[in-house]
């Protein structure tokens, strides 16, 4: 059997959706699953063992007839059994449904090019509505957590970091500032602010600001104003995923690095706009993850560092 997921988003999007790729893997453990996904979220599946192929696709693009005609040669080729798609896009449902015989998605308007549909229910934890397409399949089973596998090299590579930066073994703490959808970093004043907090309590703990695509400034002004501050800049997603396996707690906007130390079981204190909905962004009942949300702001830059401090010291 072979089984083809699409999923449209982000690399947070993709670690959502891996408790479902693992159900299927464990349901149907002769079958192959490939997936396809936006170029930018491809590296995501470095922390996932589920799959054998991963195919990109620019869905949210504008995309010529060309780039469609190439889709429909790729699945065509590989002549899947099932499709499990979480894309809205018509066209790419028309795709599937030219090559497919089995497709699940969500009950939605014009989701004509679906066989089986599956109500969507958002009003849960994200990767539990992604889950929910497996109903499509007669597979009501409850989620399984989430978790990743990361890979050998990558746990060795963070070791040799961990040295590099001449810090105790599993005795630090992460910083990670991720651009908003507005590309806003939370203020760097406010970091330092709860960077000095953390050193005056516990000097000991080193702290490491996870430098990442969008954020090298603020790491760097971060290193000039705290010269005792450390920077790393993983070169992937596995050593992201495992340098934040050994820290004491990670501190972040909401981003994949969230979803990536919630699967690693570290402690998170993650900062949220009032837009954002925790649960949605969060599993139930975790006492490793508390957030921090702005109550006056579609931005987390109101947010006041006593706020943080003050979930921090309760983890």
């Amino acid at each position: 059997m072979r089984i083809l997921a699409l999923i449209p988003g982000g690399i947070g999007d993709q670690i959502l959706f891996f408790p479902t790729l693992l159900d299927l893997k464990e349901k149907y453990p002769k079958a192959i699953v490939d997936v396809v996904v936006e170029p930018r979220s491809q590296g995501a599946y470095r922390v996932c063992p589920h799959v054998n192929q991963v195919l990109t696709f620019n869905f949210p693009d504008r995309n010529s007839l060309t780039e469609y005609v190439n889709l429909f040669g790729a699945i065509r080729e590989v002549d899947y059994d099932i499709a499990i798609s979480s894309a809205r896009n018509w066209a790419v449902g028309l795709v599937i449904w030219l090559n497919i015989p089995v497709r699940v998605g969500y009950k939605r308007e014009n989701a004509w090019y679906f066989s089986k549909k599956v109500p969507v229910n958002t009003q849960q934890y994200q990767a539990h509505t992604y889950h929910d397409l497996l109903k499509g399949l007669n597979l009501d089973l409850p989620c399984p957590e989430l978790q990743i596998s990361i890979p050998a090299e990558d746990l060795d590579w963070a070791q040799a970091e961990q040295a590099r930066l001449g810090i105790q073994r599993d005795d630090y703490i992460l910083f990670h500032n991720s651009p908003d959808e507005t590309d806003r970093l939370y203020p760097t004043n406010k970091w330092e602010r709860i960077a000095r907090d953390i050193n005056n309590r516990k000097p000991e703990t080193a702290i490491v600001l996870l430098e990442t695509q969008g954020n090298h400034e603020w790491a760097e002004m971060m290193k000039r104003d705290i010269p005792t501050l450390k920077i790393s800049e993983p070169p992937d997603i596995g050593k992201d995923a495992a340098l934040i396996s050994g820290a004491n707690l990670t501190i972040c906007n909401h981003s994949a690095i969230t979803h990536l130390s919630i699967a690693v079981n570290t402690n998170t204190a993650v900062l949220l706009d009032s837009s954002e909905d925790p649960q949605r962004l969060f599993p139930p009942d975790n006492d490793n993850i508390v957030a921090v949300q702005s109550t006056t702001s579609k931005s987390i830059v109101d947010i006041e560092p006593g706020e943080i401090l003050a979930k921090v010291w309760q983890t």
